[in-house]
């Protein structure tokens, strides 16, 4: 089972996911994506994520795409060793910036270094 939670902050809005990112999941991550494709300034925080599989990827992937396309800024918080290397083995770190705590994701964001 998987729970999303969206709260809108000053600076960001955070997305954070709670639960496996599978095939099985992977609807509502794409919807909750969907709904904040406008977005200013995204994070995403996947600290809560205990497993993702290539389906939740292609689905942060793509939710990325979208908010990037409206023109948003996009980054990642992750402090799961699992899953930083997921996202490093697939060359995800090099298109978006992969953080370890959300503070530091934040500070990405309010830089502008998530281009």
């Amino acid at each position: 089972m998987l729970e999303i939670e969206v709260t809108a902050t000053e600076d960001y809005t955070l997305c954070r996911p709670v639960g496996e990112l599978d095939a099985y999941t992977v609807n509502d991550f794409r919807e909750a994506l969907g709904g904040v494709a406008e977005a200013t300034h995204l994070l995403i925080d996947l600290s809560n994520v205990p497993f993702m599989d290539s389906a939740g990827l292609g689905a942060l992937i793509g939710g990325i795409r979208r908010t990037r396309e409206s023109g948003g800024e996009v980054a990642v918080a992750c402090g799961r060793p699992t899953l930083t290397r997921l996202l490093h083995t697939t060359g995800f770190d090099r298109i978006v910036p992969v953080e370890e705590t959300v503070e530091a994701a934040a500070t990405v964001l309010a830089d502008g270094q998530s281009s």
